[in-house]
């Protein structure tokens, strides 16, 4: 702790600190003010919030936002604060999707009571304003939430119990519904002509033909950059930041998808993102353009999603060209352990997941030559 002076003649009480590896300070008041007593009073309010692993610049920020200075207990600050410090390990749509659903569906009614007064009942009644407009998996996400932010409250001694865990079982049961997608040949064909014949911007039409060669997930497709790519070595390196699992993912790039990419780079090849938002090339193209484009095509939601090219691709290398699942599940990015119980790494089974994607490549093509009879 030292006391600052500008060269205007102000002071400041400063606390100088060291969180996840960088150095950090706050400001303990001014002075005279703030007394040097009642500045060490803040200073030890703060060393304890980092004894807990809390940020003590995130929780001012935290309860600023929550707007209750007085109140830094409240369920909202509280939820903030737990945000704030999950979310480096996020992507960042889905951080975004959780403080959504807390600013929308929580905060008003539960925003302001203290974490250590809630009750189950407060929940239950908050989850089930939720179900009762038939947003049953929305509700069970939020009841999740809800009991993460209570067991954060309890790890750093602001709550004693969480009772959210009396809540099992108080909820509807979501029906499990499976992501709309084309797996018959034919269709298959269909689709893969109808992208063929797509009218709408060049950039998109490369979004589409990469998509069932590669099939990531929608948004990684997106957020897919320039420097991730070797054309020579056909491949794509997708950081750890960028995937569900958070792991580095390596996706082998059939000679197909290398002539899609040789197409698109002359055009967006000097900028960061192969597929850039019209609007700014600094920003990815929208979560929605993939799904828009199959809706102007004709397919139906109940038909075709954009992560319907992981099922399609999943459902035929395995029941029609007979690949290894543990292949195919590695090459989804999905959690895939060897009989030991360790995780492959990103590089594990590269040669035969090469060989894999070529030949789906190969299979695709064949499909979008077959007419219906």
């Amino acid at each position: 702790m030292y006391l600052e002076i500008a060269p205007s003649g102000g002071k400041w009480w400063r606390l100088k600190y060291r969180y996840g590896g960088k150095e950090k300070r706050i400001s303990l008041g001014t002075y005279p003010d703030t007394s040097l007593a009642e500045a060490r009073e803040k200073r030890d309010v703060a060393r304890k919030l980092l004894a807990s692993g809390v940020d003590p610049a995130e929780q001012r920020k935290a309860t600023k936002a929550a707007g209750i200075e007085r109140s830094a207990n409240s369920f909202e600050v509280v939820a903030r604060e737990w945000h704030a410090k999950q979310s480096t390990t996020w992507v960042e749509q889905h951080a975004s999707r959780i403080m959504l659903r807390l600013e929308n569906d929580v905060f008003p009614w539960l925003g302001n009571r203290p974490v250590a007064e809630m009750s189950a009942k407060e929940f239950l009644a908050t989850v089930n304003r939720i179900e009762a407009r038939g947003a049953i998996e929305s509700a069970h996400r939020v009841l999740q939430n809800c009991g993460q932010v209570m067991r954060y409250a309890i790890a750093t001694g602001r709550a004693e119990h969480n009772p959210v865990d009396n809540l099992r079982g108080a909820l509807s049961p979501v029906k499990p519904k499976n992501l709309a997608a084309i797996t018959d040949p034919s269709a298959i064909g269909g689709l893969l002509r109808a992208i063929d014949a797509y009218q709408g911007t060049f950039i998109t039409k490369c979004a589409l033909r990469l998509a069932p060669l590669v099939f990531v997930r929608p948004g990684e497709l997106r957020h897919a950059e320039w420097p991730e790519f070797n054309l020579e070595t056909g491949e794509w390196n997708i950081p750890s930041e960028k995937m569900k699992m958070r792991l580095p993912h390596l996706v082998p790039l059939a000679p197909q998808a290398v002539e899609i990419l040789r197409e698109l780079q002359p055009l967006t090849g000097t900028g960061r993102y192969l597929f850039p938002s019209a609007r700014s090339p600094k920003r990815p193209m929208s979560n929605n353009a993939v799904l828009s484009a199959l809706r102007r095509m004709g397919f139906a939601k109940e038909e075709m999603s954009g992560h319907g090219f992981r099922a399609m691709a999943r459902t035929v290398l395995d029941e029609v060209l007979g690949f290894r699942p543990d292949y195919i599940e590695h090459q989804l990015a999905h959690t895939v352990k060897d009989p030991n119980g360790r995780a492959y790494n990103r590089t594990a089974h590269l040669s035969e997941r090469r060989r894999m994607m070529a030949a789906w490549a190969d299979h695709l093509d064949h499909l979008r030559l077959l007419r219906a009879e």
